[in-house]
């Protein structure tokens, strides 16, 4: 577990380049090879569609019973964390593919890109270790999945599949939950400060593994407020003997764990001159939604719409846990929150729209749209006409 630093070298360049194709050409004979752009999705529970159905696991980690995926769209569960579909069914969607399927799941190829992610996964091996894919390993799979696109393309398209998919990164909530606050001796040897280095590190040297094997734009879901889950939310008054608020320790790790990875992604825009990302501030964007949430469509930001106890905070929705009480509430539509610890599919739905085709107020250097069919709407432009402009350093 290995911190890495960044050293910026050369100057800055910036480069707007009008791409008005999308893999047509020498491939458009062929309904097999005339493909849009791919999807590889890495990450944890935020963006599972369904791994952890085929691998040992707790049952806190899987979600492949009732009442997951309750609301119809879906006529069973199918091991998403949500009562229906997460954010990268929605991106998929938006960017004219079919669902992305999971890698561990039965599939006829990846032409359209694959979903690594696993419920309880984190940036570091030792976050849930043996219940859950950590992130190195879900780099080994990708690999498998280069192989396989050569053996089966050939060379020349794989390379084609692989520099113009985005590759959507959703991970980092583990590390800190059970990964730190979770685990006294990890906070014994590390300091918040130098345990956020150590994650960001491992993050950064991932996004380089992808950059390096041809990966070329990123999308990034950056940390919630983890302390206003309802999860901790129940911890906060169990700690404090009556406080009704956000357990501030957990969401002062993930605001740090933002600004650090904001700022590393600045720098790798610097060094990596053909990486390109979107990114937006989901902890404030989350935020608004839990504190308002009459203003975006809901009537509760506060409670869990599935699970027990003081804000449904006990993860013990689908009694596949040790207890097996639990409530489900009648409408989820309502609720920012699904379980304990996942918002519910309207929740997805709002924040796909907003990475899609947000403006350059909330969403950037690229939006997703951008990324995927390299429009001129892209939001780096307006820093090539202002160079002194700053306008991304919020998100």
């Amino acid at each position: 577990m290995a911190s890495l630093q960044i050293s910026l070298f050369g100057q800055v360049i910036m480069i707007c380049v009008m791409m008005m194709s999308s893999c047509h050409g020498a491939f458009a004979t062929d309904p097999v090879l005339d493909t849009s752009v791919a999807l590889f999705v890495f990450g944890d529970s935020t963006v599972d569609t369904g791994n952890n159905n085929y691998i040992t696991t707790v049952p806190e980690n899987q979600a492949h019973y009732k009442p997951y995926g309750q609301n119809g769209f879906f006529d069973h569960p199918t091991g998403r964390f949500s009562d229906g579909r997460v954010i990268v069914d929605y991106i998929a969607e938006y960017a004219k593919l079919p669902m992305i399927p999971p890698f561990l799941g039965p599939s006829a190829d990846y032409i359209n890109g694959v979903n690594f992610a696993s419920g309880g996964a984190g940036v570091l091996p030792e976050t849930n270790q043996g219940s859950a894919i950590d992130l190195p390993t879900q780099l080994i799979y990708f690999e498998e999945v280069q192989k396989r696109l050569t053996k089966k393309f050939g060379e020349e398209k794989a390379k084609e599949v692989i520099s113009e998919a985005v590759y959507f990164i959703s991970i980092g909530s583990n590390d800190y939950m059970g990964g730190y606050l979770g685990n006294p001796k990890m906070q014994e040897q590390y300091n918040p400060e130098q345990y956020v280095g150590m994650v960001i590190g491992n993050l950064t040297q991932a996004i380089q593994v992808l950059y390096e094997k041809g990966g070329r734009k990123f999308g990034f879901l950056r940390l919630s407020p983890l302390g206003c889950l309802p999860a901790f939310r129940a911890v906060n008054l169990r700690a404090t003997k009556g406080g009704r608020g956000c357990f501030e320790g957990a969401s002062a790790l993930a605001l740090a764990h933002n600004d650090a990875l904001n700022t590393v992604l600045g720098n790798l825009g610097y060094v990596l001159k053909e990486f390109k990302y979107c990114s937006s501030d989901f902890y404030d964007w989350l935020r608004e939604r839990i504190d308002h949430p009459n203003q975006y469509g809901f009537k509760d930001g506060i409670n869990a719409c599935c699970g027990s106890g003081p804000y449904g905070g006990s993860f013990t929705c689908g009694g596949t846990k040790e207890d097996k009480d639990y409530q489900v509430c009648n409408n989820a539509d309502d609720y920012v929150w699904w379980d304990s610890f996942h918002p519910t599919e309207r929740i997805h739905e709002q924040l796909a729209k907003a990475l899609w085709n947000g403006p350059p107020s909330s969403v950037g250097p690229y939006n997703l749209e951008g990324l995927f069919f390299e429009k001129e709407k892209l939001t780096i432009g307006s820093i090539v006409d202002k160079p002194e402009a700053d306008q991304f350093q919020s998100f």
